[in-house]
């Protein structure tokens, strides 16, 4: 499939969906916090990490994708998210902490988790990446489709859960694709000094792997590199490593003020580049480009309406979808 212009509004409708979630989350986190910063205060307490400026990765990723593929993210993982399509009303629920949340509210946003979708997070760096080749690997022997999709940091690339796991990638041929999003930043450590290499894809060889960088923050260039290796692994050429130069405007988490982040190191929003782009390529009109941004911030009004009227789980009920149930459904843990 080309770069039409329906999959570019697509693109577009979906970044600008994935920045109303998040920067409605964001109003919601400093809810109680100020003037003095109260980590555990507000309707949303702890950390938030947010996807401002990966929004292209998730969008010209999960559009190059079918709903047997399978995805596990990390720690800022609502871009991806977004873009794979899991529900809104009950992820905003699940940031809140409410009983109608994806995880009744126990996992909260580094755990999101949509089985309807095929999507999972996890805080733990790099520790999605064996998931993703067991998932390809139960596959295989399934007989089933399906590609696996690690989304992880650049940081992540120097843990050795990384290089373990694309060794069996390789060795086995898995169809597993690992998104390595470089922001630059491995919390306030830029990658610079972190990691040996320049770019993380070039790794790839080692591992008997194909390797591509995506020098941009479009979600145009971001597609057509997701296809290639989405072909590649169901053709049975085995894993890519799928680097992409992406940004983070938002901070490692809320409340990070980013001052080791010299000025002329600051990243751009990806967003109204690719507005003004397809705007001047003929694709939307500014009329239409404003209409798709106020229905997102519109369908995240309801969501953020249905997670603050939503309640929070009973004590009793803290034990409960802890243990998968031996005598009912293992997908919901619910008793037959």
């Amino acid at each position: 499939m080309g770069l039409t212009a329906e999959l570019r509004q697509g693109f577009f409708r979906t970044m600008a969906l994935s920045r109303a979630f998040d920067d409605a989350m964001i109003a919601l986190y400093w809810e109680g916090k100020l003037p003095i910063f109260q980590f555990g205060a507000g309707p949303l307490p702890g950390e938030l990490h947010c996807s401002n400026g990966a929004e292209p990765v998730g969008a010209g990723i999960c559009a190059a994708l079918g709903p047997e593929d399978m995805i596990t993210a990390d720690h800022r993982p609502h871009h991806v998210a977004v873009a794979r399509g899991v529900d809104l009303d009950r992820m905003a629920a699940e940031l809140l902490g409410k009983k109608p949340g994806l995880s009744h509210g126990k996992g909260g946003h580094m755990h999101i988790y949509d089985p309807a979708v095929n999507f999972a997070s996890s805080g733990i760096i790099a520790e999605g990446m064996a998931v993703a080749a067991g998932m390809a690997l139960a596959r295989r022997l399934q007989k089933r489709p399906g590609v696996a999709l690690a989304f992880i940091g650049e940081g992540a690339a120097n843990q050795g859960a990384f290089h373990e796991v694309l060794n069996m990638v390789g060795l086995w041929k898995l169809p597993v694709i690992t998104v390595v999003q470089d922001n630059e930043w491995g919390v306030s450590t830029a990658k610079s000094e972190s990691t040996a290499i320049e770019r993380n894809a070039d790794r790839a060889s080692a591992y008997g792997l194909a390797g591509e960088w995506v020098g941009t923050n479009d979600p145009d260039d971001i597609y057509e590199a997701a296809v290639r290796a989405v072909a590649r692994a169901r053709a049975g050429e085995g894993g890519t490593i799928l680097e992409v130069k992406t940004a983070r405007l938002a901070g490692h988490f809320m409340g990070d003020q980013q001052a080791y982040i010299p000025e002329q190191m600051k990243q751009v929003d990806p967003i109204p580049l690719y507005r003004e782009k397809l705007i001047r390529e003929g694709v939307l009109t500014a009329d239409a480009a404003d209409a798709i941004e106020a229905e997102a911030k519109a369908r995240m009004a309801k969501a953020i309406e249905f997670a603050k009227a939503a309640p929070y789980p009973e004590p009793a009920e803290a034990f409960d979808h802890v243990f998968a149930s031996t005598s009912g459904d293992h997908r919901t843990g619910e008793a037959a």
